[in-house]
This record gives structure tokens, C-alpha cells and sequence, in this order.
């Protein structure tokens, strides 16, 4: 068994990427109490809002903005007839709009804006930002990770982008606007009774979560590409399990849930082939998964506050 791919996923773009989409979801859930089930809609948002700027000739700043107003816009479409109702129609409309866009993304007519079914290659949207590597373009050593230099400088970006939103949550969290987003989350209610607007508060949460992610789905695309099916049903529910991993409406528990559930996910891969050496290569992933997923349900019912959580905090009557 190869434990420097553990060490080499604990610390990549995709643990990175995926820690920004779990901070946006405990925006939603461990701080709001929003049930959305459509994260990976707004990664596909952000990704494809930066990729299609860029490869049709628009900077890399240009970019970033096309895919967090894209993000705005996706969660104000979202909100907008389920906010005002219980936290269950969130959850339906936000499955539905993730797969929505996932089926739009790979869909022929915009075949020449989004790449289909192939998606947008790499070379047509990461040279403006690889070109602001400071690194020199070939394989750095740092103590037991070995990355390209231009994606050392994707990981630099990537995970001041987790501190910065992580520190973002703590300040939040803290403040009044934050109390109030707590109150909506134990009893709306009530808060409502003091005369602030649920639904607006509501709103605000769900657009900066949003934001988040598509942050996230940016950082994810310069890793790899943008292919719509890359972000399908599935992902939503591996960034809800990095946050109940960690643990919702904590600081640093979107962030312990995004190594761990990868370094879980690869130690998985690498142990499977061990244990049953008859075991066909395609198959070994989807096992994983399945023992993810039962690690999932045995936090679920021994710790459901996640690692870093208390259990004061997950009460939800949204």
C-alpha cells in the first residue's frame, strides 16, 4: 500500500475545491438550516461560468465574475419560490436544478459553448491563471508532496481561499447577522416575531453558500476540466458528508471532512485490491463509495454532530 497517495490527496485541488463547497454548505445547513441538495449545480455554475468566459477570449477576472453573479443569479432562481415555504421544497427544487444544469451542460445545442458531452479542455481556460505561477513549470519536491509547479501555485490560491472563507464562517458566525441566521435555524418563528425578515436573511445565506461553491468549482476545474458529469447527483451528497464528517456549523469541520473523506476514499481504493485480489478494476471505486457511505451512516448514528460538532447545534425546525 502506497501512503504517499493519501498524503498526496490531503493537501490537492480536489480537497481544497471540495473544503470551499463544504464551507458554502455549512452556510446553508449548519448555519441557516437550509436543506440543499443541489451544491454541485452551483460548482457546475462556477465552473462553467469561468471556463466558457475565458475560452471565448474574456480575462481570467472577467471570469471569476461571470461565475460568481452566475452563482448569485442561480441561487436567487432557487430561493425565490421555495424560501418563503419548508426546508423539504428546497431540497427537492435544489436536486432538481443541479441535474438540470449537469443535462444542460452536456447538452448539443450549446455544444460550441460548453463542450457537451467532452466538456472544455484545460488548455482552452487555465493558461491566464497558470501564467501568474511564481514556480517554475516543472516537478518541486516539498518534504513528502511532489506536485508541478503550476499546481503548487493551485494549491497556494486554493487553500488561502479555505482560510480566508474559513475565517469568513468564524466572523459571521460571531456577529449579529449570524445569530439571527442560528435563530432561523431553531425557530423561524420566533424570529420572525421580532420583526426580521426570514426570507431575507434566508436569501443571503443561500447566495453566499452559493458563491462558495462556484469559488469551489473554479478551483476544482484548474485541477482537472470541466466536464458536466464530473459534478453529477452524487457530488452533492459527498460534500454533505464532508460537512457531517467534520462537522455542520463548525469552523474547521467542513475542512477536516474534505481530508478525511479523501484520504478515507483513497486508503479504501488501495486496501480493496488487498483483501479481494479478485476484485475487477472497475469495480473497486463503487466499493469504496459503498464503505464511505457506511461510515457515513455509522457517524450518523453514534455521532451525528461529527467530529468537531456539538450536538446543540444540528437541532433544525427549518
Amino acid at each position: 500500500m502506497d501512503f504517499n497517495d493519501i498524503l498526496q490527496i490531503i493537501i490537492s485541488p480536489t480537497t481544497a475545491a471540495f473544503a470551499l463547497a463544504a464551507i458554502g454548505l455549512n452556510f446553508h445547513y449548519g448555519l441557516t438550516g437550509l436543506l440543499n441538495m443541489g451544491q454541485a449545480g452551483f460548482m457546475l455554475i462556477g465552473m462553467y461560468g469561468y471556463a466558457i468566459t475565458v475560452s471565448q477570449g474574456g480575462s481570467m477576472w472577467l471570469g471569476m465574475l461571470v461565475a460568481f453573479v452566475g452563482a448569485v443569479l442561480f441561487a436567487l432562481f432557487l430561493g425565490w419560490p421555495t424560501l418563503r415555504l419548508r426546508g423539504d421544497y428546497l431540497a427537492i427544487v435544489t436536486i432538481a436544478a443541479a441535474e438540470m444544469v449537469r443535462l444542460i451542460g452536456r447538452s448539443q445545442w450549446l455544444k460550441d459553448w460548453t463542450g457537451g458531452n467532452t466538456g472544455i479542455r484545460g488548455n482552452e481556460f487555465k493558461p491566464p491563471f497558470e501564467n501568474l505561477s511564481p514556480f517554475a513549470p516543472k516537478i518541486i519536491e516539498i518534504g513528502p508532496w511532489s506536485y508541478h509547479g503550476t499546481t503548487w501555485w493551485l494549491l497556494i490560491v486554493g487553500w488561502s481561499l479555505v482560510a480566508l472563507t474559513a475565517g469568513l464562517f468564524w466572523r459571521l458566525n460571531k456577529s449579529p447577522w449570524g445569530r439571527v441566521l442560528r435563530g432561523i435555524r431553531e425557530d423561524q418563528d420566533a424570529v420572525r416575531s421580532l420583526g426580521k425578515s426570514v426570507y431575507s436573511f434566508k436569501m443571503q445565506a443561500l447566495i453566499i453558500g452559493g458563491v462558495l461553491g462556484a469559488a469551489g468549482g473554479v478551483v476544482w476545474s484548474h485541477g482537472n476540466a470541466v466536464q458536466p458529469d464530473s459534478m453529477g447527483r452524487v457530488t452533492t451528497f459527498w460534500i454533505w458528508t464532508m460537512l457531517l464528517l467534520g462537522g455542520a456549523a463548525t469552523v474547521l469541520g467542513p475542512v477536516l471532512g474534505s481530508v478525511l473523506f479523501w484520504a478515507m476514499f483513497v486508503f479504501i481504493k488501495q486496501l480493496a485490491p488487498l483483501v479481494l485480489p479478485n476484485l475487477a478494476t472497475q469495480q473497486i471505486e463503487p466499493l469504496a463509495l459503498a464503505f464511505v457511505g457506511l461510515g457515513l451512516i455509522l457517524l450518523i448514528v453514534f455521532r451525528p454532530q461529527g467530529i468537531l460538532g456539538d450536538k446543540r447545534e444540528i437541532s433544525l425546525n427549518a
